[in-house]
């Protein structure tokens, strides 16, 4: 049996830029991926099937447009042969929460079935396949810290930021990424922020986020208030950064150390016991291959 992680996706700033021809704004976002995730499985079977379970199954769908289903014909499709799998997808990330749960399924997906079937496709397959699925699955295929530009296709590797204590809270409510373009009206644009080179201390790194910001921020509130108390809730734990990832709802926070990230995490549990809350690593050090 294989088995992957699927990471969250956090955007530390997301930029947006002008509309593209193609109907797609330009971006400008600093990914990482926490240690928190989605688990799935990959074993040979006799035919293609997927099985959902955990926290948040409800929301996902076990019908033939779902993702991980589309990547595992498409893999199959590309290496010319049957997609004889069975796999099981424990959802532990909260439906269209801004944390490119789908997006890393995907990636996760396309990654075990490289390992369950190694050899038959090379990674720019892969990232084409994931192209083909949506805008920020190329940089899930292989979780690190990227530099994301254009629609999400155009990513380069980030030189080592270190490990991030972090805090993930997302109080319930999906957001539709199509509604907070729809009311996006103030724009950073593109080209303001550098890519980073390394950071001496957490200090530098939150000085360089603190200069850029989500710009989905703030129409998601308009659409989200619980966005608000979600921000009003870690900014009471004193972290060093205070942010919407995505176009939410979920947001996160960074700390100093692990011991700060669970003291926050147990104050939050403690004010909010019905949100879904995630002490995590960003940036965490796993090395992901690809076979």
């Amino acid at each position: 049996m294989i088995r992957e992680l699927a990471p969250a996706k956090v955007n530390l700033f997301l930029h947006v830029g002008d509309k593209r021809p193609d109907g797609y704004h330009e971006l400008e976002s600093l990914v990482v991926f926490a240690s928190a995730g989605d688990e799935l499985t990959f074993e040979e079977a006799d035919a293609l099937s997927l099985h959902v379970e955990g926290p948040f199954a409800a929301g996902l769908a076990e019908e033939p447009d779902n993702l991980v289903l589309r990547a595992a014909r498409q893999f199959a499709a590309f290496a010319q042969i049957e997609p004889k799998v069975r796999i099981t997808l424990t959802k532990n990330l909260p439906i269209a929460s801004g944390v490119g749960g789908g997006s890393s399924d995907v990636g996760a997906t396309l990654r075990g079935l490289s390992r369950l079937w190694p050899g038959k496709l090379t990674l720019p397959q892969l990232w084409n396949i994931g192209h083909d699925l949506g805008s920020d699955v190329p940089v899930s295929v292989l979780p690190g810290c990227w530099w994301m530009t254009g629609r999400g296709e155009r990513f380069a590797s980030v030189p080592e930021i270190g490990t991030l204590d972090a805090l993930l809270v997302n109080a319930g409510t999906a957001v539709p990424t199509a509604s907070v373009y729809a009311k996006l009206k103030e724009r950073s644009g593109t080209g303001r922020m550098t890519k980073p080179q390394r950071f001496a201390t957490i200090g530098q790194l939150s000085e360089y986020l603190h200069r850029a910001r989500n710009d989905l921020e703030a129409p998601a509130r308009t659409l989200c208030p619980a966005i608000d108390e979600e921000l009003a809730a870690l900014n009471r734990t004193n972290p060093l950064l205070a942010r919407m990832s995505g176009s939410g709802a979920t947001c996160f926070a960074l700390y100093p150390d692990a011991a700060s990230a669970g003291m926050a995490a147990e104050t939050t549990s403690r004010e909010h016991p019905g949100w879904w809350i995630a002490p995590t690593k960003l940036n965490f050090g796993r090395k992901w291959e690809f076979q």
